[in-house]
């Protein structure tokens, strides 16, 4: 995919891996409508790009991922305003959550209000040392918007969520590690490097499998999650990569994916 965007970097230099950066430093990566509406071309166009099977997330700079919202654009809601503001809000995250490419956040700094919804839209979040995460929004008078009442008590459980939602709570990357919040933590000069690592340790495996995989564990807080876990399990049975991983593995060798 060739698009210029005017508050996003978007860059293919690792073969198969797209980057989306967000790019308002002066603005500490805030989220506007503006960035909002990017993301949503930019991942709907991931998802339609064959030659994309993996996408790393981050902000520009070393001070912000996403430093939340932009406030001057939260004070124009009113109650309808700010109703259609939140969906859209949960509408674009969704699109990345349902992404069934893997999207990997590299947190660099601040991720608040917005910028942590959107870090667990993610699917994986891998956080340099100077990472801040939390969810201020009820010292403004609000509560978080885009999803993260929902995502947050998936991910650390409904007592931890609730402890950093109601006191609006910052956490360290590594206190944030400790929960579960995020998958690892590196120092400022290893970030890219260990997503980089973890996303290649990822696209080596079978593609539809990888794809299937992701499916069902987003599938694991449903009644049906075990039958759909299932009938994935046995889709892949009968596809020429499955044939081609298991023929692989009893001759010793490296598999060769096809994706079909």
């Amino acid at each position: 995919m060739s698009a210029s965007f005017d508050t996003l970097l978007y860059e293919t230099n690792q073969p198969g891996v797209a980057t989306v950066t967000i790019n308002r430093p002066e603005k500490l990566n805030a989220l506007n409508d503006n960035v909002l509406n990017e993301l949503a071309e930019v991942f709907k166009q991931i998802n339609i790009d064959d030659t994309v099977r993996g996408c790393i997330l981050t902000g520009t700079g070393d001070k912000a991922f996403v430093a939340g919202a932009d406030i001057k654009e939260l004070r124009e809601l009113n109650e309808h305003r700010g109703r259609m503001a939140s969906q859209k809000g949960q509408q674009i995250f969704q699109l990345i959550e349902d992404t069934r490419k893997p999207v990997i956040a590299l947190v660099n700094g601040y991720a608040l209000g917005g910028g942590a919804e959107l870090a667990m839209a993610c699917h994986l979040r891998v956080a340099t040392e100077n990472a801040v995460f939390g969810l201020p929004e009820v010292g403004l008078g609000l509560i978080p918007g885009y999803g993260g009442t929902q995502r947050l008590p998936r991910i650390v459980g409904r007592a931890k969520a609730l402890e950093l939602i109601l006191t609006g709570k910052q956490l360290s990357a590594e206190q944030a590690q400790q929960i579960g919040l995020v998958n690892r933590v590196v120092s400022q000069d290893y970030g890219w490097e260990e997503v980089e690592k973890m996303m290649d340790a990822i696209l080596k495996n079978g593609p539809l499998a990888v794809k299937q995989a992701m499916r069902a564990v987003y599938h694991s807080d449903h009644k049906s999650g075990f039958q759909i876990e299932s009938e994935l399990f046995g889709y892949l049975c009968g596809t020429d990569d499955a044939e081609e991983g298991l023929s692989a593995f009893l001759e010793k060798r490296k598999p060769n994916f096809k994706g079909i």
